[in-house]
């Protein structure tokens, strides 16, 4: 079956669901970069920390007045990614998928019972990994070389990021198929 690779950013009020709250998910078809995806979220909770709430720049009380209720937000993103998809299976890519893969998963098994993109994904970090046979720490998005790094810039809003990282997978991948 053919594959879509999906590159998912999120930002939340901490480091665990569901003890904080998801609060945006962006997402991009890496091969297809003008299909993306945005939503912002109703907090489940008032449990935040403030570093966290710090880089994503706004209050829990912002996302509540302007997020979506969770289950319509994670129905909109099922849409979408059934939509992006078609006949293809969705995969979950991700720079420190292990974060934002926990949030998605959690809060598409908690309100719609059902993850499209089903138990795993890429993680970005680990594929550099591999490629490169760095160190773990070497892995960190700064330690990367700009060779793959795309025109677009991290800047903790959820679809820049995912749009960011999309940039870098590609330029990763089309580096692995190189070296064949």
């Amino acid at each position: 079956m053919k594959e879509i690779y999906i590159s998912v950013d999120v930002e939340a009020a901490g480091p665990v669901p569901p003890t904080y709250s998801l609060l945006s998910i962006g997402a991009v078809a890496v091969d297809t970069p003008d299909s993306t995806f945005y939503v912002e979220i109703q907090p489940i909770n008032a449990n935040f920390v403030p570093a966290a709430m710090q880089v994503v720049g706004r209050t829990l009380e912002q996302f509540q007045k302007t997020g979506k209720p969770p289950r319509d937000a994670m129905m909109a993103f099922r849409e979408w990614t059934d939509a992006i998809a078609g006949e293809a299976n969705p995969v979950f890519v991700g720079f420190n998928a292990t974060f934002d893969w926990a949030f998605i998963n959690f809060y598409f098994q908690e309100y719609l019972r059902e993850n499209p993109f089903g138990i795993g994904g890429i993680d970005i970090k680990a594929f550099y990994m591999g490629l490169s046979g760095c160190a773990w720490e070497d892995t960190k998005s700064s330690k990367i070389p700009s060779k793959f790094k795309g025109k677009s810039r991290h800047t903790h809003n959820a679809l820049d990021d995912a749009i960011e990282q999309a940039e870098m997978f590609q330029r990763m991948r089309e580096r692995a198929a190189a070296k064949g």
